[in-house]
C-alpha cells in the first residue's frame, strides 16, 4: 500500500471541501479503493499505486476548476471524475467568476474595449466617469491573468489623496493609516478571491496594495500593475509611476478628470500624461461615458445633471486637433 500527500495550493479548502465536507465525501465515494483522510490544506491518501494515479489526475482537475470558478459541487465533481464537461465549462465571455461563482463579465461596449486593448497593449489608459467600472474590470483582468499563470502578482495602487475633506491624524501603524485610502481596491478582490486564499496571497506578496509613494525606486516585473484615481497625481507622481515597468509587465491607469482632488493650483498628472503619451505606440486609451456606468439608475443621472451644469458654466472648446484618438491606440 502507498501513501501519497496532496496539497490544495490553487483551490480554496473552505470550497474545495464543500459545506460539511459534502464534496470530499463524493470525492471519497467515487474512490472506494482508496482512504483518504483530509486536514487544512493537505490531502493524505493511501491504496495502490494504480488507484492513487487516477486520484492524482482527478484531483488536480477538481483543484483547477474550484481556482477557475471559485465553486464546486457534488455534480461538477461527478462531471469531472467522469471525463465530461460540467455546466461551467459552456459560459463564454467572463473575465473571471467571483467568489460565489457568479461570472464578471464587460457590462458595456467600453468596458469590452478596455478588455480587448489590454489583450493587445502593455499599457492601457482607462478614463470615464464615477460607477463606469474602470477599477473593477481592471481587477478582473489582473486576477484572470495571475490565474492563467501569465503573471506572478498583481500590484495595486492609489494616491493617498482626501476627498475634500480633511481627516486629520489617524491612528495605527502604516498600514492602518493608508488602507482607508485603498478600501475600494479591497472591496474588488474580495469579490474575485476567497478572504482566506486572498489574505494569503497578501502575505506572501503575490497581491500588493500599496500607496503611490511607496512605488518610487522599484522596478515592476511579471506583474500586472494598475494606478486608480490617477486623477490625483501630479506630473512628476505619474510619470514616476509609468517608469517603474519591468519585463513581462502590464499597466492599467484608470481615472476620472471631472474629480480632481488636489489644490486648484495644481495640474493633474493624468491629464499631463495623456497629452505627452498621445502618440506613443504601444500604448491605448479607453474613455469610458454615462452609458458605461453600472451603479444605480441614479448615480447615471447625477453624472449627466453635473456635467450639464458644466457645460453650462465653461467657455467654449477648441475643435480637437486633426489625428485625435479616441477608443484606440495613442
Amino acid at each position: 500500500m502507498t501513501e501519497k500527500h496532496f496539497i490544495l495550493e490553487e483551490a480554496d479548502p473552505v470550497i474545495f471541501y464543500g459545506v460539511n465536507n459534502t464534496n470530499m465525501q463524493m470525492i471519497k465515494a467515487l474512490h472506494p479503493k482508496l482512504r483518504i483522510v483530509a486536514r487544512g490544506n493537505v490531502i493524505k491518501v493511501m491504496g495502490d499505486e494504480e488507484e492513487l494515479c487516477a486520484f492524482e489526475e482527478n484531483i488536480e482537475k477538481l483543484q483547477a476548476h474550484c481556482a477557475k470558478y471559485n465553486s464546486l459541487g457534488e455534480e461538477d465533481i461527478i462531471h469531472i471524475v467522469r471525463g465530461e464537461r460540467t455546466q461551467r465549462d459552456g459560459i463564454s465571455g467572463a473575465i473571471v467568476f467571483s467568489v460565489t461563482g457568479k461570472p464578471i463579465t464587460a457590462r458595456s461596449v467600453n468596458q469590452q474595449r478596455l478588455v480587448d486593448a489590454f489583450e493587445h497593449h502593455d499599457m492601457v489608459f482607462a478614463i470615464g466617469p464615477a460607477g463606469s467600472g474602470k477599477t473593477y474590470t481592471s481587477i478582473a483582468l489582473a486576477v484572470r491573468a495571475m490565474k492563467n499563470k501569465e503573471v506572478r502578482r498583481i500590484i495595486l495602487s492609489r494616491p493617498a489623496v482626501e476627498a475634500g475633506e480633511k481627516l486629520g491624524f489617524l491612528p495605527g501603524d502604516m498600514k492602518e493609516k493608508i488602507d482607508p485610502y485603498l478600501q475600494p481596491l479591497y472591496d474588488a478582490l474580495e469579490d474575485m478571491i476567497p478572504r482566506q486564499k486572498l489574505n494569503e496571497m497578501m502575505e506572501q506578496n503575490i497581491i500588493q496594495i500599496a500607496p503611490l509613494a511607496f512605488m518610487r525606486g522599484r522596478t515592476l516585473n511579471d506583474a500586472v500593475v494598475i494606478l486608480d484615481e490617477a486623477q490625483n497625481t501630479t506630473p512628476a507622481q505619474i510619470k514616476m509611476f509609468l517608469t517603474r515597468m519591468g519585463m513581462n509587465t502590464k499597466m492599467i491607469i484608470t481615472g476620472d478628470l471631472t474629480q480632481i482632488d488636489l489644490p486648484p493650483s495644481q495640474r493633474s498628472g493624468l491629464r499631463d500624461a495623456l497629452d505627452i503619451l498621445r502618440d506613443v505606440e504601444g500604448i491605448a486609451r479607453i474613455e469610458m461615458t454615462q452609458k458605461d456606468i453600472v451603479r444605480h439608475k441614479l448615480v447615471t443621472r447625477i453624472v449627466e445633471a453635473y456635467e450639464k451644469i458644466k457645460a453650462q458654466d465653461s467657455p467654449p472648446t477648441l475643435p480637437k486637433r486633426e489625428g485625435a484618438v479616441t477608443h484606440q491606440e495613442v
